[in-house]
């Protein structure tokens, strides 16, 4: 099978569009390249620009047989949705073929979370012996006090940092700036990371004095660290403790906004500490709340 010519150009700049102009991360930008990608080879040598509803119901219809989770599905629709706005934008088609796709129903599947002291577990086996292990444990003290994103974590600059008033501006989905604060222990971690271990991770490199575009956190060739070694930390560790659940960097996102939401922080404030931009995805976290509630009644009342 092949692509059309002119297809294959319109995905080109769709990618730059989406890069450049709509400021999607690299992550997203290379699922939805992807997706489409996979979308003009089922198409063959006709052009993306020659379609209509019912051709793109046929394409759906067609993945069904590979058995995609729903969420893919969705990101499948959006992605073909955006490509097509934009061909519409750039008046390539005369309208969106895409614009009227359902979505499926995703199955409602609440945050999976910690409990402070399954933190504080985490946290307190961290080995903290090497440069290494303390760069690492700072980093979980990070996660946890301010519920920022890893990749939010890895993109840090020392131009971002505002210890001075226990702040940080990070750059999140879209490249959208936002200001988050810092505890006083997280932010003493941090400091003395900064000035005694930092050096120090590279071992056998010169990492020479950090400027404003300088990364905060490094990796043992004193590049930036990547959002995997995180994750690697983390899973050694749940290891070594036989902690029974599957814990993720973006687990102790959601554990930062249930344990704020459960003793008592507005809705709002939340939103905006997570960076969200719908108050919707905020609200997950009260569910949670009174799910947990819910538990401990039935298990506690006794004729419940």
């Amino acid at each position: 099978m092949s692509i059309n010519k002119n297809s294959k150009q319109d995905l080109e700049d769709f990618k730059s569009y989406i890069i450049a102009e709509k400021n999607f991360s690299a992550h997203t930008a290379k699922a939805y390249c992807s997706d489409i990608l996979s979308f003009l080879i089922w198409m063959d040598e006709q052009s993306c620009e020659d379609v209509n509803f019912s051709k793109i119901r046929d394409y759906l219809h067609f993945i069904q047989k590979f058995n995609y989770k729903k969420t893919t599905v969705a990101r499948k629709i959006a992605s073909l949705r955006t490509f097509y706005k934009y061909l519409y934008r750039e008046r390539k088609v005369d309208s969106n073929p895409a614009m009227n796709l359902n979505n499926p129903k995703r199955p409602k599947s609440l945050p999976k979370f910690l409990t402070p002291d399954e933190v504080e577990q985490i946290l307190n086996n961290t080995k903290i012996e090497t440069p290494a292990g303390y760069r690492n444990r700072t980093i979980l003290e990070l996660l946890w006090a301010t519920g920022m994103r890893i990749s939010e974590l890895s993109g840090l600059n020392f131009g971002d940092l505002n210890l001075k008033d226990n702040e940080i501006r990070v750059f999140g989905k879209g490249a959208k700036e936002r200001i988050i604060l810092v505890t006083d222990r997280a932010k003493s971690y941090l400091e003395r990371y900064i000035d005694s271990a930092r050096s120090l991770v590279a071992q056998g490199y010169d990492v020479p004095e950090p400027v404003e575009n300088s990364p905060v956190f490094i990796n043992k060739t004193g590049y930036r660290l990547q959002t995997k070694t995180v994750r690697n930390v983390i899973n050694d560790i749940v290891d070594r403790i036989d902690l029974p659940k599957h814990v993720t960097p973006h687990v102790f996102r959601h554990s930062f906004a249930t344990h704020l939401i459960e003793n008592g922080a507005d809705l709002r404030v939340v939103q905006e500490l997570l960076g969200h931009a719908s108050i919707s995805n905020t609200q997950i976290y009260t569910h949670i709340s009174t799910q947990r509630l819910k538990d401990v009644y039935n298990e506690a009342h006794p004729r419940a």
